[in-house]
């Protein structure tokens, strides 16, 4: 009997382990729109304005080659630059944009992505 009960409590820790693992790291890549800097903030704005944009390269297709982000396909996301203060060029920082509400943000030029929860 001990036996069986150990087993199953053991059994019960390995799924809640495996549930929390698939779970856990989506919501980690969350971030919340009040927790973006405010470029980020006002990006965002413009891109559901629709514009205008700063950049010439605003808008245009985000081929998501490394799979960091969901798999779509072609054309499904697109990128917009979020200034950076004290740089000249475009920066590290891109919100990528995907149906109307899905958006992700990177600060570091598409090595790591958080989805925009507003």
């Amino acid at each position: 009997m001990r036996f069986w009960l150990r087993f199953l409590i053991a059994l019960l820790l390995a799924i809640g382990s495996a549930f929390a693992f698939w779970n856990g790291p989506r919501d980690a890549n969350w971030v919340e729109l009040r927790e973006l800097p405010v470029e980020a903030r006002d990006t965002l704005t413009t891109i559901k304005r629709g514009g205008p944009f700063p950049y010439s390269r605003d808008g245009i297709v985000f081929n998501n080659f490394e799979k960091r982000l969901p798999q779509q396909a072609r054309g499904y996301y697109r990128e917009y630059t979020v200034p950076t203060p004290g740089r000249r060029d475009r920066g590290p920082r891109r919100i990528v944009a995907g149906q109307p509400g899905e958006y992700y943000y990177t600060a570091d030029h598409y090595e790591t992505f958080r989805r925009i929860r507003e």
